[in-house]
């Protein structure tokens, strides 16, 4: 008897490209994904077999562009070291996401709330609701930066997914006329003119979103990803961070306390109630309770102690074991 094959899936058929044709947008963020082009025949479950499957192209994007988030970082620490500020600018789900990073740096590493700032098209209202239209005039965009006094000190990343937002291109384009340095992350093919203009471009290839133009997907996945790396990497490198850990934390909750606490138990070698007692000693920074309990100071040399050092704890009392 001849061989019946099984009839395919509609995974199989969900997943079998069409022919290719030619795009009819260059931005890889406006172009339709070959591999999910029946993804409405789906069920649930290979709907989010197919999502995963193409969310797990986002890290190695990313990686692809481990050099020029490397030079961002760079860039960041050296205009902060100056007393400037790390300076995100976007619209929609990239204004989003810079505005994010930027609100978990005070609590995280203790900066002041002016070190690193978001920006994005629409303001506040836009954090909430979209305000599509607001992404259209580059003047918008240098208005912000002449309202923020951007100048030589800082560092002005635009973020726009397409690469084409006006609002971003305007923010940074004024910005540099300011003397500032300016960095540009989108996720599609960066023009020759593109990388001319800025200090660093990122940009992590991830390929056709699931949905078309969707860029709140992958695009912003990858997004979040660099975002944080940059950031975090310029925390490290500014003395915040001890081994793994965040001494340079700020008490300011039940969580944050705890963690405190903790922090100082590992570190130091004390008892719960002793670290406790410490941490409240130095005002709830763990990193003037380190320098406290290492130097058998009180908080205030502490803090003067750490200042010298330009606030590293590790050049204070030696890199920990």
């Amino acid at each position: 008897m001849p061989e019946v094959k099984a009839a395919p899936s509609k995974m199989d058929a969900a997943r079998k490209p069409d022919p290719p044709k030619p795009p009819l947008d260059a931005r890889l963020t406006e172009q339709r994904n070959p591999r999910t082009q029946r993804i409405d025949q789906l069920s649930s479950l290979e709907i989010v077999d197919v999502i995963n499957a193409e969310d797990r192209l986002v890290a190695a994007a990313v990686s692809d562009e481990r050099q020029q988030i490397a030079r961002a970082i760079d860039l960041v620490v050296d205009c902060l070291r100056r007393g400037g500020r790390l300076v995100y600018v976007g619209a929609g789900t990239s204004g989003r996401l810079g505005v994010l990073d930027a609100s978990e740096m005070p609590p995280t590493y203790r900066t002041e709330p002016e070190m690193v700032q978001g920006v994005m098209a629409g303001g506040y209202e836009a954090l909430l609701r979209a305000q599509e239209g607001a992404e259209d005039i580059p003047e918008d965009g240098a208005r912000a930066m002449d309202e923020r006094n951007v100048d030589e000190r800082d560092f002005v990343l635009g973020i726009a997914a397409s690469g084409t937002t006006p609002y971003v291109h305007g923010a940074l384009k004024r910005a540099r006329e300011r003397g500032a340095k300016t960095g540009f992350l989108l996720c599609t093919y960066p023009s020759e003119e593109l990388l001319q203009t800025h200090d660093v471009v990122i940009a992590p290839l991830v390929g056709p979103e699931v949905i078309t133009g969707s860029t709140r997907m992958k695009a912003g996945t990858a997004t979040k990803l660099v975002l944080n790396t940059i950031s975090t990497g310029a925390m490290v490198k500014l003395g915040k961070v001890h081994g793994n850990l965040m001494v340079d934390l700020q008490v300011t909750c039940q969580k944050l306390q705890d963690r405190g606490e903790r922090i100082l138990m590992d570190t130091l070698g004390l008892q719960r109630e002793e670290a406790e007692k410490l941490l409240g000693a130095a005002g709830g920074h763990v990193k003037t309770a380190i320098a406290m309990h290492r130097l058998g100071v009180d908080a205030e040399a502490a803090r003067k102690k750490l200042e010298e050092k330009g606030g590293s704890i590790a050049a204070l009392i030696g890199k920990p074991k």
